[in-house]
């Protein structure tokens, strides 16, 4: 048997200073996934004080307010929530693909955890399903992944 020593976050937000980046563009989703995110996070340790949600246009533009949010150096880490349907358009493709690479450019540069809680679906109803009803809250798991990961990066 092999004795390696193994860092783990602990999924404890108590102290943390979060920022929800949130996009209005499909809020009757997106809503669903801030309430996820700060349930998780106040039932995790976290003050509703130390949360900030920041509201953007769309998907498009979450990369932009997160890079700034990071520079600001006051949050532990951010939570990008946002929702973007297939349509008849290549739009979706072109959205889907500059918030993503945008999101994990800010983290990388930043070396603030950011995570990447852009639903990017189909159909209506994915959307409804990964907001909530019956696959649970892509809000809230985003949350978890942020927390654990802050908590893993301060044992390193």
């Amino acid at each position: 048997m092999y004795s390696v020593k193994t860092i783990e976050g602990q999924l404890n937000a108590q102290g943390l200073k979060i920022a929800i980046v949130a996009s209005r563009f499909n809020d009757f989703i997106v809503q669903h996934l801030v309430e996820g995110a700060i349930d998780y996070l106040t039932r995790h340790g976290a003050s509703q004080e130390d949360i900030t949600v920041v509201r953007v246009p769309g998907a498009y533009e979450l990369p932009i307010v997160c890079k700034k949010l990071a520079a600001f150096s006051q949050y532990n880490g951010i939570i990008a929530l946002g929702a973007v349907i297939r349509g008849s358009t290549p739009h979706f493709d072109y959205v889907c693909a500059e918030a993503s690479k945008g999101i994990a450019q800010v983290s990388l540069q930043s070396g603030l955890p950011v995570g990447f809680g852009l639903l990017t679906c189909d159909t209506l109803e994915q959307a409804i399903e990964r907001a909530g009803a019956h696959v649970g809250n892509k809000g809230a798991e985003t949350a978890a992944a942020v927390v654990e990961t802050i908590r893993v990066m301060e044992q390193i």
